[in-house]
């Protein structure tokens, strides 16, 4: 064969290797969705965006599925509210999977997501983490509440973020009658749907009160010894309550202009002064004493230690239906650290972040 009849001979075999391959690359562009099909049609083909390296990344959780028992009418379903943060993501993705295991309708249940911005990352890590959760994601807006934060003893306490749980109501779908609000900082060892089942009566929000604990602690000098401040307690028998753990009826949360007392009471902070902790205070200002009480087992708070040293404390005496590391001291930073209370165990077994030996392996 002549050079000239081999060149010829090549040129016609590549040819018909170029034409198979777009062949089957047009077959496999045919199962794809559509954006992926516009993008191959414009001949980009670009490789999977990597996360970025501020957010962590966990390994697939399980798939979790209803038992027989469960229901699928919208009756059934169980609502619940988080916020979303880079630096809280292991542990919300922690809580996650802690509720998911313990629960018998894991199908039933929805995510609320609380952001600041849209973060791709995360809402991918989400899905990845999670393929199969039912789970919503709604802006908040932080300009609402910037000039209503005053400066509180922990810098962790003054994030808008933090602040969302008070807008709940606002930014959540208005056909949500009912709620529950949970921080990032906890694992649920018991199914949620006893909580959720909770009888309100009459009253906008459930939690667990705590009455043994020092409630004038929570507010000032200057709040107590002023009659008119002093006097909001009137009639009423007021206790501690965390507001990291809630059941609230939106409905009669917005139709009570609960939002509006709860700000009220941000602006007398600006002015006066009468307290040292971020939003908890406002919240028991409006509802400390007319709150539905639940077992104290839904809330095994200040795990995390005190606001300023964050040093280990034991668990309360009784039952544990949730444990909370509510506090300075987070479980998978002192673990990482090395240095881990006896508690932080009890969360670990839930901590999905890739380096981490998990449970459920």
């Amino acid at each position: 064969m002549s050079p000239a009849t081999m060149t010829e001979a090549f040129r016609m075999a590549f040819r018909s290797l170029d034409s198979l391959l777009l062949l089957i690359g047009l077959l496999s562009l045919s199962l794809q969705p559509p954006l992926t099909v516009l993008a191959a049609k414009n001949l980009r083909f670009t490789l999977n965006r990597k996360l970025s390296q501020n957010v962590p990344v966990f390994r697939e959780a399980p798939a979790f599925r209803n038992g027989h028992a469960c229901g699928s009418s919208a009756n059934d379903r169980i609502h619940l509210a988080m916020t979303l943060d880079s630096n809280y993501l292991r542990g919300t993705m922690a809580a996650v999977l802690s509720i998911l295991h313990n629960s018998c309708c894991p199908e039933n249940i929805i995510f609320h997501f609380l952001w600041l911005r849209f973060d791709h990352d995360i809402k991918t890590n989400i899905k990845t983490t999670f393929p199969y959760l039912n789970f919503k994601l709604y802006r908040f807006n932080s300009g609402m509440v910037q000039d209503k934060i005053s400066k509180s003893i922990r810098e962790a306490l003054d994030e808008p973020l933090n602040y969302a749980r008070i807008y709940l109501a606002d930014i959540i779908p208005v056909d949500v009658k009912r709620i529950i609000y949970l921080d990032s900082d906890l694992v649920v060892v018991d199914d949620i749907e006893k909580l959720w089942r909770v009888d309100l009566q009459d009253k906008v929000l459930a939690a667990p009160e705590y009455c043994q604990a020092n409630f004038t602690q929570y507010f000032n000098d200057y709040f107590w010894t002023d009659p008119e401040l002093r006097n909001i307690f009137e009639g009423k028998d007021p206790c501690y309550f965390n507001t990291g753990v809630m059941v609230l009826d939106v409905e009669k949360w917005r139709k009570g202009r609960y939002l509006q007392k709860v700000e009220e009471w941000m602006v007398v902070q600006k002015q006066k002064r009468i307290y040292h902790l971020g939003s908890l205070p406002p919240f028991l200002l409006v509802f400390a004493g007319n709150i539905k009480a639940v077992d104290h087992c839904w809330n095994q708070h200040g795990l995390g230690g005190d606001n300023i040293k964050g040093k280990c404390r034991s668990l309360h005496p009784g039952a544990i239906s949730l444990l909370h590391w509510s506090g300075k001291g987070k479980p998978w930073l002192r673990l990482d650290s090395r240095k881990p209370c006896v508690v932080d165990h009890l969360w670990a077994p839930y901590d999905l972040y890739r380096s981490s030996k998990h449970i459920f392996d």
